[in-house]
């Protein structure tokens, strides 16, 4: 796992803290994010879960990114148009050349102040160099219990894309 000094890690890997690139991003939800009843699709939160995702990794790489796997986009309540969509971002785990970044979806009503979970995400980025290829990115560095526990089950989720990747496919 990860040593606790910020900046290299045993094997000479340079290393970020997850908070160096976590962000919060809220957007309104307006008339054109959503069906006739009022209903906020589900393609346009998945594209401010990719936006987040993007610039959360891009911050942690320092280095172009774009996702190569989109994993357990869950959906759990409807948003509405009025409700500011509050996306939480950040880096659970990194690979060689890629990370994966958690977002937690939140719904709130600027009226109220209450809040609900309304999706939760894991997208794969890859870091890309100069030519379009992927490049090497920093380590992680999980502090806090929950950023351990993130780490953790990142992993695992890691684990199964790998085997489900090495499995034959059939046409």
């Amino acid at each position: 796992m990860v040593d606790s000094c910020v900046g290299v890690l045993a094997m000479g890997r340079r290393a970020k803290r997850v908070r160096d690139s976590a962000m919060v991003v809220a957007r309104w939800m307006m008339p054109s994010d959503a069906n006739p009843y009022g209903n906020v699709f589900a393609g346009a939160i998945m594209r401010y879960i990719d936006e987040v995702a993007a610039m959360v990794a891009m911050r942690h790489a320092e280095r172009n990114v774009v996702c190569a796997h989109a994993d357990e986009v869950d959906f759990f309540e409807p948003v509405h148009i009025g409700e500011l969509l509050v996306l939480k971002a950040s880096v659970n785990h990194v690979g060689r050349t890629s990370m994966e970044v958690g977002v937690r979806v939140e719904a709130e009503n600027p009226v109220k102040g209450t809040r609900r979970h309304v999706a939760s995400a894991y997208l794969v980025m890859v870091a890309l160099d100069e030519n379009g290829r992927p490049t090497e990115v920093p380590d992680i560095i999980p502090e806090t219990e929950e950023e351990k526990r993130r780490y953790r089950e990142a992993e695992e989720r890691r684990k199964a894309r790998l085997a489900r990747r090495r499995r034959p496919h059939m046409h």
